[in-house]
């Protein structure tokens, strides 16, 4: 299982996330449709040439925003790149801003 603090880092794109909230299902966290790793592991040449972003899973995320899944896993976008986060094939929802209360 994913911990909280981990970083990790897309195969297609330049996305690097850290976990903030981890959850089971980050077992399966991706970017552009492919698996993602840990940061500190270097990626493979010889796979990076073989994979490509999914059209499906291409609209990409925005640096210093919070994506999160129904499972309550939080991961923050430190670097951003064209992929779409997801979990299997289901994409990560951009964790909404609590509003601060009114200071009448």
């Amino acid at each position: 299982m994913i911990k909280n603090g981990t970083r990790l880092q897309s195969q297609v794109c330049d996305t690097q996330v850290i976990v903030v909230r981890s959850a089971d299902s980050l077992d399966d966290l991706r970017a552009g449709g492919v698996p993602m790793i840990p940061l500190d592991s270097q990626k493979d040449p010889e796979k990076s040439s073989d994979l490509s972003i999914d059209p499906a899973f291409s609209e990409g995320n925005a640096m210093g925003k919070r994506y999160v899944d129904e499972a309550g896993a939080e991961v923050l976008v430190t670097k951003a790149g064209a992929g779409t986060l997801s979990v299997g094939t289901t994409a990560l929802s951009l964790k909404e801003a609590k509003p601060l209360p009114a200071s009448d």
